[in-house]
This record gives C-alpha cells, sequence and structure tokens, in this order.
C-alpha cells in the first residue's frame, strides 16, 4: 500500500513538474498550433494567459514571488525591454538560441529573445499614388504629404517604438519635428488599428498608411471579399533602403524571475526558436523568421527583400518614455 501512495505522489509531482504558464499578449492561430506541437513532441503542458502587454507586466509586479508564471511573451521590443528593467525576467543562457537568433534581435544579457519580426511599412494605392514620391519615415513629414498620411494613434506601441528609433538615428529635435510633421500631414485624426489604415487607403481616404506587413498578410489572406479586395489593392514600400534600413519591431519571450518550471521554460522558447516553430509564424501569421535558416511565406518574399534597421532592440525601450512626451507635446492624438 504505501508503494502504492509514493508512487501516485511521484506521479503527481511529476505531472506537475511538466508545465509552462505562459503569460502572452498574443492571439494568433499559429500560436496554438505550436503550443500543441511542443506538446505533442515533450509532454509538457502549456498553460496559458492572455492579456495586454501592460496588463501582464502590472499583473507580474503583483504577484512578485508568488507569480506563477514562467514565460511571458510580448509583443513590442520596448514592452520586453520595460519588464527587464523592472525585475520581472531572469537572464537565459542558451547556445540554441544565441545560435536561433542573430544578436540584434535578442537582448544583450539574455533575458528576452525575439520570437518573430514585423517590418514597419508604407502602403499606399497601386491605381491612384505614385510610388516613386516614397523614400524615408523622415520625408513623410514634409509638405508634400500634406493630408495624405494615415496612421494609428501614438498609444501603439508600434508607433512609439517607431519613434524611439529615429530618436536613436536623428535626436530628440528631429524626430519632435518628424512627429509633428505627420501630425501636420494626417488625412484624418488617428483611428482604429493598422489594418483599418489599409482599408482607409483602398478607399482613399489617404494616399499612404504607415502599417506593420502582418496585417496586409491578413487582410488578403481574409475570408472577407471585401477585405480580400483592399488587400490587393494596395502594395508595400520599405522605407529607408538607402539609409538606415526599414525599421522592425519584434514578438519575443523571456523566462519570468520566479519561474518554477525553469528548465521547461527554456525548452519552450528553445522550439519557439526552432525551424518548425518559424515556419508556422511564418507560413500562418505573415510574420518574418527570426532564424535566419527560415524563409519567409510566399506572400512575404512577393512583396520583396529589403534592408532592415539593425539597431538593438532594447534601445527602443531605453527611448520608449521619450517617444510618448515628444508624441503628448506633438498634438499626436
Amino acid at each position: 500500500m504505501l508503494t502504492k501512495i509514493l508512487l501516485s505522489a511521484l506521479a503527481t509531482v511529476t505531472l506537475y513538474a511538466a508545465e509552462v504558464n505562459v503569460y502572452s499578449h498574443r492571439h494568433y492561430p499559429s500560436d496554438e498550433q505550436l503550443f500543441k506541437r511542443f506538446t505533442a513532441k515533450t509532454g509538457i503542458k502549456i498553460n496559458l494567459i492572455k492579456a495586454g502587454s501592460d496588463e501582464l507586466i502590472s499583473r507580474l509586479e503583483k504577484e512578485g514571488k508568488n507569480s506563477p508564471a514562467d514565460v511571458l511573451i510580448t509583443v513590442d521590443a520596448a514592452r520586453l525591454h520595460i519588464a527587464k528593467e523592472k525585475g520581472l525576467l531572469s537572464p537565459l543562457k542558451s547556445a540554441v538560441l544565441e545560435a536561433n537568433i542573430p544578436p540584434h534581435l535578442r537582448d544583450k544579457e539574455g533575458y528576452w529573445y525575439a520570437l518573430t519580426k514585423r517590418a514597419r511599412v508604407f502602403v499606399y494605392n497601386k491605381e491612384t499614388f505614385n510610388p516613386a514620391k516614397l523614400s524615408t519615415y523622415e520625408a513623410l513629414a514634409t509638405h508634400e504629404f500634406k493630408g495624405k498620411i494615415l496612421v494609428q494613434s501614438s498609444n501603439n506601441v508600434y508607433n512609439q517604438s517607431l519613434l524611439a528609433s529615429l530618436i536613436v538615428h536623428d535626436g530628440e529635435t528631429e524626430a519632435s519635428k518628424w512627429a509633428r510633421g505627420i501630425v501636420a500631414n494626417m488625412a484624418r485624426k488617428p483611428s482604429g488599428k493598422d489594418i483599418d489604415q489599409i482599408r482607409a487607403v483602398a478607399a482613399g481616404v489617404g494616399d499612404v498608411a504607415i502599417i506593420n506587413t502582418y496585417y496586409l498578410g491578413q487582410l488578403v489572406s481574409s475570408k472577407r471579399p471585401s477585405d480580400q479586395a483592399a488587400g490587393e489593392m494596395v502594395a508595400v514600400y520599405f522605407p529607408n533602403q538607402k539609409t538606415t534600413g526599414t525599421h522592425i519591431n519584434v514578438s519575443g519571450a523571456g523566462i519570468v524571475k520566479y519561474s518554477k518550471h525553469r528548465p521547461e521554460a527554456q525548452q519552450f522558447i528553445e522550439f519557439l526558436s526552432s525551424p518548425e516553430a518559424q515556419e508556422v509564424f511564418a507560413e500562418v501569421n505573415f510574420e518574418y523568421p527570426v532564424n535566419p535558416k527560415v524563409k519567409a511565406s510566399k506572400l512575404l518574399r512577393s512583396w520583396g527583400t529589403f534592408k532592415e534597421d539593425d539597431t538593438e532592440l532594447y534601445k527602443l525601450g531605453e527611448h520608449n518614455a521619450q517617444a510618448v512626451k515628444i508624441f503628448d507635446k506633438s498634438g499626436w492624438n
């Protein structure tokens, strides 16, 4: 009898150990597929809690040592940096991750690693706008684009990180001028998400929208004929090809400081960086893979190759607060 009790207790402990509690901002079918694959390959169960990045960071702060979380996944490099600065993550040294993810796409001390890339590009109406007029992010703030620009609110983390990159490259004064110039050139007040900016370009509300690439992928692959039509009406332009390169942002992951399942958490993040997982991110969610061994999806390749900004992404986090202040002063709502 005692032997049976001990074996039962051991089985319970083993079952409990073979799990990873994930706090994630991501909400895509690609992730659901990958979590199931990981569990099938390893026997490690994924327990998922989804919420916005800021909400998850706040939750981790409140939970402290009592947090059940093992892995934090967010969709912006600045948020990953903020989680690190708040002491919510712990460094991870992994030969697998270092082999799969280039240095500029991970924290220099190993606190977080990028999982996917998304380029922040321009889209324009192929029938009504001449792309020869396009060149750089900075040029969109000139008088030539008065009343032509469509873009999300400054509350959007992708816009904050784009502005942070301009602070890095051009300095605070020029970045402030750029923000004011974009406000002056808006075709309408910021409204909706990136996907709504694409629809607005197709509808003729404005000529050029600033968007993340994967939103166009979602639109083109939509089951709604109207969205498919809108996606087919626009084309992609990669800015700053002769200067700093097109701005990129990432989704990424780090191990939570008080993780109770650290080996399993590391195994999980390593799996997400593998060619198998990277192909799913690329094909299902139209994101650029971070693993150089994996090709982008056919749709993304059809838009062409591009020079990407290789600024170390932690710098976007370092300049996030500065970017928010500039936006507030510029009147970018």
